[in-house]
């Protein structure tokens, strides 16, 4: 068995950047619904904001920036996404 150095990405906050992957069902408003659940709990750089869908348009991908603050401010945007039912994964 090999050893290895696993280092593990501590975040600082506040981070100014932090980036949010949201993946769900393509639907009408998915979009806006997503980024109003994101600002309920942050400051949002919707100049960063990308869109892309599957290549069989199944599912949405929602990309953005936001100012992170804490692990709980996360948890809280995670819980909330996950909770709508149409979102299967938040990177």
């Amino acid at each position: 068995m090999i050893e290895t150095d696993a280092k593990t990405h501590e975040i600082k906050f506040p981070c100014a950047d932090y980036p949010i992957k949201v993946i769900g069902d393509t639907s009408v408003g998915f979009k806006d619904k997503v980024i109003e659940i994101v600002q309920k709990h942050a400051e949002v750089d919707l100049k960063t904001l990308a869109e892309r869908q599957s290549s069989n348009g199944k599912y949405t991908t929602i990309q953005l920036h936001i100012v992170a603050t804490g692990q709980e401010q996360l948890y809280d945007i995670n819980s909330e996404l996950r909770a709508t039912g149409t979102v299967h994964m938040v990177l």
